[in-house]
């Protein structure tokens, strides 16, 4: 490769290739050094470097600009979108794309002083093919994450489940989604897996209803029971009164009659009101002789004469 270009540039000046001698044989170093400085002062590079310089300065000042430019506007968009309380997912990918597309706008630009644009777009174009053939599974999570944000199924903060894994969603990402577990484990979840498994979001809606079983004895009394059950629900502050609880009879078990509790509460209270229910229930239970059963068994014995 450095010999070809060598000849090119042997061939169009005076100079002969500077490694070379008439016969194809190579020089002395010293009278190398000196063909070198003569075929650099007749390419005369300083004054071509000097000729371009303006147009130098002034691409560099266009991709400065446009680097300013991009960030001033992403950040002034955020701002906006704050205001209008979007969704931080939501303007942290608008405000990456517009940052990119205006500074790529901008070397552009630059780049066609000295480049040919069409030219410049089809290699590009033809580079992009080859990424995006390399790439297929990046382009996918990439396609699978503006789906997410444009479709929006689930914002920053929501308790989702997805694939089995649940948790509080902490960040949206171009390629993942990570959520923040109960016991605090970060997992991170690609996007196209996201798309592609049924979600189910916890905190979509401002209230969510809470189903509760409670066990009492087949020899208590069911409607005593009902109403133990009924005054400790209405008891609790976080427990809605729009709708009131619901207590039924929910099934006759082997040992016990189950008794279904259906309480609404504002979806941050859900656990909070569960686990309330469960100890203050059986608190109730104790001071009014109510009973929770163990399991029993009957055992019959069968004399064969």
């Amino acid at each position: 490769m450095i010999f070809r270009f060598l000849e090119a540039a042997s061939e169009a000046t005076t100079v002969p290739n500077p490694l070379l001698d008439e016969n194809g044989r190579f020089v002395e170093p010293q009278e190398a050094v000196k063909n070198f400085a003569t075929l650099w002062k007749e390419w005369d590079v300083w004054n071509k470097l000097l000729d371009k310089l303006p147009t130098i300065v002034l691409a560099v000042l266009l991709v400065v600009a446009g680097y300013l430019l991009a960030r001033i506007v992403s950040r002034l968009m955020i701002r906006a979108m704050k205001r209008q309380k979007v969704d931080f997912a939501v303007y942290n990918f608008i405000a990456k794309i517009v940052r990119f597309v205006i500074f790529l706008t901008f070397l552009l630009i630059a780049l066609s002083m000295f480049i040919k644009l069409t030219s410049l777009i089809a290699a590009l174009s033809a580079i992009g093919v080859a990424i995006g053939l390399g790439l297929q599974d990046s382009v996918s999570q990439f396609a699978s994450g503006v789906q997410i944000l444009i479709n929006h199924p689930f914002k920053t903060g929501d308790y989702v489940e997805v694939g089995g894994e649940g948790g509080f969603v902490s960040e949206i990402g171009f390629m993942t989604t990570i959520i923040t577990t109960y016991d605090n484990k970060r997992v991170i979840i690609p996007n196209s897996d996201i798309t592609k498994n049924r979600i189910i979001n916890f905190s979509a809606e401002k209230t969510r209803r809470v189903d509760l079983t409670f066990s009492i004895s087949y020899a208590d009394d069911i409607a005593k029971a009902k109403d133990v059950v009924m005054q400790t629900a209405l008891k609790n502050e976080k427990v809605l009164k729009k709708p009131l609880p619901e207590v039924y009879v929910g099934a006759h078990s082997s040992s016990s009659i189950d008794l279904a509790c259906r309480v609404w509460c504002n979806t941050p209270d859900y656990w909070a009101v569960f686990f309330a229910m469960q100890e203050e229930v059986k608190l109730a239970f104790d001071e009014n002789g109510v009973r929770i059963p163990f399991t029993q068994v009957d055992v019959h014995l069968v004399d064969p004469k």
